[in-house]
């Protein structure tokens, strides 16, 4: 069978057509993709992109092109893609460790603002009364008797009105919290 009975198959959806040229391309592909990349699993990667794309575009290849012609320039465009990647990687890790040289608190300052404002937010989202007795608790330091005397209501209520501020919290503030840890 020629290149163009195969693709036009292909264009059509014959998976037969598709793993004919997916047997015939997929090992010197590799090979290919492996000389520009060094790294065996990341070739294979490309390749299985690469034939994958061949499949969502099968209606829109040039009938007259090969599919070897477009196989090898889309693994090698996205070689080239990978070892750009890599390159701006590589970049940014020594732009980074530049700054944190010059500023090693830098990343934990930006951190600490971050969790800052989002403490801040969330305890704004919360309910009136449930953010009142949380700030007398926490940011005044009363107890709940205290607390419970200031607001007219009973301990019970200052307890109840904690645990929902405390569950809210613990809803909104999850991305900052490390597995397992409790407000």
């Amino acid at each position: 069978m020629d290149d163009r009975e195969l693709l036009a198959r292909l264009a059509r959806g014959d998976e037969a057509a598709y793993d004919t040229i997916f047997r015939a391309w997929y090992a010197p592909l590799v090979r290919a993709a492996h000389g520009m990349v060094r790294d065996g699993a990341v070739a294979e990667e490309l390749v299985q992109d690469a034939m994958l794309e061949l499949w969502r575009r099968r209606e829109q290849l040039d009938a007259e092109g090969s599919p070897q012609a477009y196989l090898f320039r889309a693994t090698r465009n996205r070689a080239l893609n990978h070892l750009r990647h890599l390159a701006v990687q590589r970049r940014s890790a020594g732009e980074l460790v530049a700054e944190e040289a010059r500023d090693p608190s830098a990343p934990t300052e930006l951190v600490a603002q971050e969790l800052e404002a989002a403490v801040k937010e969330a305890i704004a989202g919360l309910p009136p009364r449930c953010r009142e007795v949380f700030e007398m608790s926490r940011v005044r330091g009363l107890k709940y008797a205290e607390i419970a005397d200031t607001l007219g209501v009973t301990v019970k209520a200052v307890e109840a009105n904690m645990g929902r501020a405390l569950r809210i919290l613990r809803v909104q503030l999850r991305p900052w919290l490390p597995q397992g840890r409790e407000l």
